[in-house]
């Protein structure tokens, strides 16, 4: 069993790694579709990964809803539904390479991913009943039997970026961030 748990991960592994031996070869979708692979066997927690989710906005604009598109969904056995975004791992978009007070503080691509992953949050709790019900009728062919999707306090995942130049002091407030 240990043997091929270690087959499975060096194989993810290893195509991410091919991937991010030439990440201009790939666009934004390219990186979504290679994690939807992969997401359900790193994180076993969760049991079903789809696709481009709609959320209603409906604060942007006062006079109509607007739909967002959130780039990952993960279902857990009970049905709560927390998000992925994805953005390309290009170099240096993560932390400045300049210290703020004695700091290395997010770049604008992380900064801004955190805030459009904090809103699509805040409109899937705004979205509230409404919303399971739309997602779960978009999804009723993908979701298994028993499972609902349930807006509960979801959870976000950025993926992006690259930390492999980073030095110490770097690693250490990247993790703080």
């Amino acid at each position: 069993t240990y043997e091929f748990e270690l087959k499975k991960y060096t194989f993810i592994r290893d195509r991410i790694q091919e991937m991010l031996s030439a990440p201009d070869a790939y666009d934004e979708k390219d990186w979504e579709s290679k994690i939807l692979e992969f997401i359900l066997v790193i994180y076993p927690k969760y049991i079903k990964a789809l696709h481009s989710i709609p959320v209603k906005d409906m604060y942007s604009n006062p006079h109509r809803d607007i739909m967002r598109e959130i780039d990952l969904g993960l279902l857990d056995d009970n049905g709560n539904l927390d998000i992925i975004e994805i953005k390309r791992p290009f170099e240096s978009c993560v932390l400045s390479t300049c210290k703020y007070r004695d700091n290395y503080v997010p770049k604008k691509e992380l900064s801004g991913a955190v805030v459009q992953a904090e809103k699509y949050i805040f409109y899937l709790n705004k979205w509230g009943i409404e919303g399971e019900k739309k997602l779960n009728e978009k999804y009723k062919d993908e979701l298994p039997d028993d499972i609902k999707i349930n807006i509960v306090n979801p959870k976000a995942m950025l993926i992006l970026g690259r930390s492999r130049d980073f030095d110490e002091q770097q690693k250490f407030d990247f993790e703080i961030i």
